[in-house]
């Protein structure tokens, strides 16, 4: 089996950002089959050109995934407009490229963003193979909730086309349960869901994290990391404010690792409160997380306290699972129900600095507990959310397609 993956925003095991295609693409090419993604020479995290493998040129990752760089227009963190002419020009550039593909057996789109699904249906239909649809989140109903996207013309437009799509794929898989609902009233005929996870492998909940502790003068302390984007959508300056109200708490760090457009802006605001107990950190690639996340006594997942987010999986939550570190959740809805399943980790009100303050002192307190909890998370991951088992499901829902 062949499959096309058209993804703007993919990203390998050696680059920072969502490694969760090249997990499966790896997984599928073990199976025997070829998966060939189209993806952008821009990182969608940092901005920045990826290296290596940022030349168009199609690059062998491994045997049996072929990765080939299409045009992206670059400056896609300065404003929304500029992030439009991003989508649009790997949508059209992707699409050229995808024609030159042969022998595929299958074509695979994911949004966000959303654009790109539209070139993977076209060259699914012109090449007389099936459309898999796949939903990382729902836009634009998230950008339209968090006020990113305000333009009637463009929100009519977005609407338009997720419907359209949802209607025309073969198969539509989500990576959460919370997103059924949503679909399907917009007329997804079939859908699947494929969760998000982790490779337990990949960590090593005993891993006392001293080699990334010594490195970050974070040897004494409680540290509490967040890795991910620095976004709209990810309220850290709350954190700011949690951290303002931890002052009083010299053992506790915050580490913020990562990158995006909001990081600038928030750099400047925690030198203007005069925090000390916070530190910002580049973003690092998939094969560093472990050491970092081995770093950590607790892991930070937060989102904005919008009733849209209660429907997310958010990928971060597993890896924090899969290290065997707490989790201090600042989202509610369907991943609070799994934290709690999991018993890994203390739910703190999104958007209540004070409620999230609190949660880290909670940890800070007992560290015996927060291993304990931590060891628990590891262990629901590898009976629940193993990427190894949800590969597996993923496979068989290709070879039905492809018969």
């Amino acid at each position: 089996m062949h499959i096309l993956l058209i993804h703007q925003a993919f990203a390998s095991l050696d680059e920072p950002g969502g490694t969760r295609h090249h997990e499966f693409a790896r997984y599928l090419a073990a199976q025997g089959h070829r998966v060939t993604v189209i993806a952008s020479p821009v990182s969608y995290l940092t901005g920045s050109a990826l290296t290596p493998g940022s030349s168009p040129a199609p690059r062998e990752m491994e045997a049996g995934v072929k990765v080939i760089r299409a045009y992206a227009y670059r400056a896609h963190h300065k404003s929304f407009v500029h992030r439009i002419f991003a989508f649009v020009s790997f949508m059209t550039s992707s699409f050229l490229i995808g024609l030159g593909v042969k022998n595929v057996d299958v074509v695979w789109g994911t949004s966000p963003p959303i654009f790109q699904g539209f070139t993977a249906w076209l060259l699914a239909r012109l090449k007389g193979v099936p459309f898999l649809f796949e939903v990382r989140d729902l836009w634009p109903a998230f950008a339209i909730a968090v006020g990113v996207l305000r333009n009637r013309t463009l929100i009519l437009l977005s609407l338009w086309l997720e419907r359209f799509l949802y209607r025309r794929a073969d198969l539509v898989i989500v990576n959460s349960p919370g997103f059924l609902a949503h679909v399907t009233e917009r007329g997804a005929r079939r859908v699947e869901i494929i969760p998000n996870g982790a490779d337990p492998d990949m960590f090593d909940p005993a891993d006392d994290g001293l080699a990334f502790r010594s490195a970050n003068h974070l040897e004494d302390e409680f540290v509490v990391l967040y890795a991910g984007a620095h976004g709209l959508s990810n309220d850290l300056a709350m954190v700011l404010e949690s951290a303002r109200l931890l002052s009083g708490s010299p053992q506790v760090r915050i580490v913020l690792l990562g990158d995006g457009k909001e990081k600038p802006a928030l750099q400047k605001q925690a030198a203007g409160m005069g925090l000390v107990n916070v530190v910002f950190l580049p973003p690092v690639s998939k094969n560093e997380i472990p050491a970092a996340l081995a770093g950590a006594d607790a892991c930070l997942a937060i989102l904005k306290p919008i009733e849209e987010y209660k429907t997310t999986y958010p990928n971060k939550v597993f890896d924090y699972m899969a290290a065997g570190r707490p989790v201090v959740l600042a989202i509610d809805g369907v991943i609070r129900e799994v934290v709690e399943a999991a018993g890994c980790g203390i739910f703190a009100q999104p958007g209540n600095p004070s409620a999230l303050a609190q949660a880290i002192l909670a940890l800070a307190a007992d560290k015996e507990k927060s291993s304990r909890m931590g060891l628990a998370g590891r262990k629901y991951l590898e009976e629940h959310f193993s990427r190894k088992g949800i590969a597996e499901k993923l496979v068989g829902i290709l070879d039905e397609m492809t018969k």
